[in-house]
């Protein structure tokens, strides 16, 4: 595809600022350690509607966006991308890495109630399967999420936990409901913060988007991402139509690693990058 470049040096610029600011990691400020996962079987219920009355995580959001990274998924072959909000919210200069020193310039449609934002791109890659919006996740689950934490290619895999609501003070303030998963594995060299896997899709067992990657607890070892009527409503509010429900490539803990590596691979996943703020 033909695609304009962005220079090198300031994509290598914007991914080196990233990697000394921790400008992406959200975290809530619980400290209680996690309940032990629930296990999937046949007669785990679906998870209920959400509610008001739901946990609730509260994530504070700096008034000032400053340049770092993310990571983006295609839902359009036409180049369609979902990332999360906060990543590219007050950007003035979006990329997204295409190749090593070249990014794709893309420009962002916010969802004001939603974290998760629309990006566009001149041409696209092959987009992921979307789970309907009346889907319906079960406690027990398991979540796969490939991106670029800390800046480079990783994953992590997960266990639905259950709903909560997420409680954004500071820039974008709002209450919206989303889904509490506890982390049960990763790429073997990734420590520490999963910062940088905002925005990543978590995929189910089926390959299908289930929702956005948006924040994480690491010292309760949780991942916070979208529910999947927030990903529908934030592609309709942007007028773009899902690609369709179709099942993707089947994922386990033992071959999520590989899957994700060609994700990635074929730009389906590929890493965002803040280049400029306002």
């Amino acid at each position: 595809m033909n695609l304009p470049r962005l220079p090198d040096w300031l994509v290598y610029l914007a991914v080196v600022a990233a990697l000394l600011i921790a400008a992406i990691g959200r975290r809530e400020r619980a400290d209680a350690p996690p309940p032990l996962p629930p296990m999937a079987g046949d007669d785990a219920l679906p998870l209920s509607p959400s509610s008001p009355f739901d946990p609730a995580v509260v994530v504070d959001v700096p008034g000032k966006q400053k340049p770092g990274t993310g990571t983006a998924f295609s839902v359009g072959d036409t180049g369609v991308w979902l990332t999360a909000r906060h990543v590219v919210d007050g950007c003035t200069q979006i990329a997204l890495v295409v190749a090593e020193g070249r990014g794709v310039a893309a420009r962002a449609t916010i969802d004001p109630t939603g974290e998760a934002a629309v990006l566009t791109t001149e041409g696209g890659a092959p987009a992921l399967p979307i789970a309907p919006g009346g889907a319906r996740p079960r406690a027990g689950d398991l979540g796969f999420h490939p991106g670029f934490p800390q800046g480079r290619p990783g994953e992590a895999v997960s266990r639905l936990l259950g709903r909560e609501n997420l409680v954004v003070r500071g820039r974008g303030a709002r209450t919206e409901p989303v889904l509490a998963w506890t982390e049960i594995g990763r790429t073997d060299t990734l420590k520490g913060t999963l910062a940088g896997l905002s925005g990543a899709p978590v995929l189910d067992s089926i390959g299908r988007v289930i929702g956005v990657t948006v924040a994480e607890a690491p010292r309760r070892g949780r991942i916070y991402t979208t529910t999947p009527e927030t990903v529908q409503r934030v592609l309709a509010n942007a007028h773009r139509r899902p690609a369709g429900y179709a099942t993707g490539e089947p994922i386990n803990v033992e071959n999520y690693g590989r899957v994700a590596d060609g994700l990635r691979r074929d730009l389906r996943v590929a890493q965002v990058v803040c280049l400029s703020t306002r």
